[in-house]
């Protein structure tokens, strides 16, 4: 990654996380999901930073309760889902959709995720050394968000479109939701030995209290069984644990997520 951008962890709540990326050299920042403005004026003081946008990556609460407080002193451009009614999104985006933010150097393109929610959008960039994706709640470390609106076959499609992108993505989801959703990989594919090792990985990071993120795409496509809906043992654990013999990726994908929300 440049030197002169960083990317940085806010915790609010009991396990979001607020993106903050900014130019070390000009002292400009963006933020992603801010839920909580307190957090993030605190951080921007701290940091000598002065917030020059907000980045939006769906309509929940959560992600999105800080927008006034932030932009009610600030003539700033919030960016956000066009397919979703959210207070204060300046800028509305779609698939296909690019935005610079000359004050950081950095381009997104705009992804459409439905599932999640159905307007849900991430932000992918590739603008630094390694590319990024702003993900939201689409996908999360051995992951994905649930269905509060979308699809089973949406979600689906979306994370097979973001699992296209470069393996060397690095991943930035909003929660942290790894541990417990190693637990239920483990129960989908208890032989896969990079999955037990990302374990032991993320334990030790946890007992720190630092965060496990961000990942990267290969990361997840070897240990995520959301992203793995293809592979032998996933396929047998969730047709063994519906009771039904699965043979399309859509379809133990639907399952698998019904397993997970009963886990």
């Amino acid at each position: 990654m440049l030197e002169h951008i960083q990317i940085q962890a806010l915790k609010a709540f009991e396990d979001n996380y607020i993106w903050l990326i900014f130019n070390k050299n000009t002292r400009q920042a963006t933020v992603v999901d801010p839920g909580d403005s307190r957090v993030v004026e605190t951080a921007l003081t701290a940091l000598s930073l002065n917030l020059s946008s907000v980045l939006i990556t769906h309509h929940h609460w959560d992600h999105t309760t800080g927008i006034q407080a932030l932009t009610q002193a600030r003539n700033i451009p919030v960016f956000g889902p066009a397919a979703e009614k959210i207070e204060g999104v300046t800028h509305p985006l779609g698939q296909g959709d690019t935005i610079t933010l000359p004050l950081l150097d950095i381009e997104f393109s705009i992804l459409s995720v439905p599932g999640h929610t159905l307007g849900h959008i991430a932000y992918y960039s590739i603008s630094l050394a390694q590319p990024f994706l702003l993900c939201g709640d689409t996908l999360f470390a051995c992951g994905c968000g649930r269905l509060f609106e979308g699809s089973p076959q949406q979600m689906h499609q979306s994370l097979q479109n973001i699992a296209t992108l470069p393996s060397e993505t690095l991943i930035y989801c909003t929660h942290e939701y790894t541990l417990a959703n190693m637990d239920f990989a483990l129960a989908v594919e208890p032989g896969n030995t990079q999955l037990q090792q990302r374990q032991t990985q993320a334990q030790a990071i946890r007992s720190k209290d630092k965060p496990t993120l961000p990942s990267t795409l290969a990361t997840e496509l070897a240990t995520n069984p959301f992203l793995r809906c293809d592979q032998p043992e996933v396929i047998s654990s969730v047709s063994h644990h519906c009771k039904q013999t699965l043979t399309d990726t859509e379809s133990v994908f639907s399952e698998l997520r019904a397993w997970k929300d009963s886990f």
